[in-house]
């Protein structure tokens, strides 16, 4: 895989006093060597643009942990980026090509793809160091995990999903999904897994406790982001070509509607009743009322935003 564009993200504290933050969402920026805290604050406004912090360069995937930390993946720099809640920064080397990033909920462990080899690193959450590794199908992509401790891997060229039990860190299953499987979310209301197909323009639905899909929903064009709301019942699905994003009815497995967007929309985050889309060459992020089904607004950031994740008012706090 060729990661076009490379990212430059330059230090940057610019915390702005404001009401208090009921969650945020941070997106990175690839050209404009941002990255940039939303914030979604107590009272009327939709969302406000927050602080800004650093990491190394060309970082292609964001993680949250818990205690407030981010975790970014280097593909080309053979890194991972780690950023504490205080804003402090610091970078492992990974061996391989780390791209797909998963932080477990207990803040021991950090799942990495390695896109080249083809195997998923457990590493320990606090050092860096690899503690462990598994053999996945061909250019792993997005991670999640679900229960019972798998790990669902996005196995692009295989046409699969891979399961992994990261007790034993075994390869236990792969189930059939459609082409070119990029993203993935886990759903613990239905106990799915939800899988963003980019070339065959729809999306897969596996039912994780029998390991096997259950249903195909067509969305639009190269889908390549997935986040499902807090309740179950929405399931987002940026499609990148189209400039829409596809809103699924997770009851009816069937598009409930088609929101247009910014240009190349690509990652996805939802925080309460709002899906945020990161416009890569619209140099905004789109606000989607998740109620009405409609764009509320767009949040100009910095040139090229791609990735986003959700709910980490932790990270500068002390800095304020």
């Amino acid at each position: 895989m060729r990661f076009a564009r490379r990212l430059v993200w330059v230090v940057s504290l610019a915390l702005a006093a404001g009401p208090a933050a009921a969650g945020s969402v941070w997106v990175a920026s690839q050209q404009g060597a941002r990255a940039t805290r939303i914030e979604r604050p107590d009272g009327a406004r939709v969302a406000e643009v927050g602080a800004a912090v650093a990491v190394a360069s060309s970082p292609a995937v964001v993680t949250a942990a818990p205690g407030g930390r981010l975790y970014l993946s280097h593909p080309d720099g053979r890194a991972i980026t780690v950023i504490a809640a205080d804003g402090a920064s610091r970078q492992w080397p990974v061996p391989g090509q780390p791209f797909g990033l998963a932080a477990d909920p207990d803040g021991r462990s950090l799942y990495v793809g390695d896109w080249s080899g083809n195997r998923v690193l457990r590493l320990s959450a606090e050092t860096g160091a690899v503690e462990a590794e598994v053999a996945v199908g061909r250019d792993p992509a997005g991670l999640t995990l679900g229960a019972n401790g798998r790990l669902y891997v996005a196995e692009r060229e295989g046409r699969s999903v891979g399961v992994v039990d990261t007790a034993r860190m075994a390869r236990i299953a792969g189930i059939p999904v459609g082409d070119g499987p990029f993203a993935l979310a886990y759903d613990p209301v239905r106990d799915r897994v939800y899988v963003a197909n980019v070339r065959s323009n729809d999306l897969s639905v596996i039912d994780a406790g029998a390991l096997k899909p259950v249903a195909t929903v067509p969305v639009g064009a190269s889908p390549y982001g997935v986040a499902i709301s807090p309740d179950g019942r929405r399931v987002v699905v940026t499609n990148q070509h189209a400039g829409t994003v596809s809103i699924v009815d997770a009851e009816a497995l069937a598009v409930a509607a088609t929101v247009p967007v910014g240009r190349y929309p690509e990652g996805v985050a939802i925080l309460g009743d709002r899906a945020y889309v990161a416009n890569w060459f619209s140099d905004d992020v789109s606000v989607i009322d998740l109620a009405t089904l409609r764009e509320t607004g767009r949040i100009p950031v910095a040139e090229g935003p791609r990735t986003l994740v959700a709910d980490q008012p932790a990270i500068g706090e002390a800095g304020r």
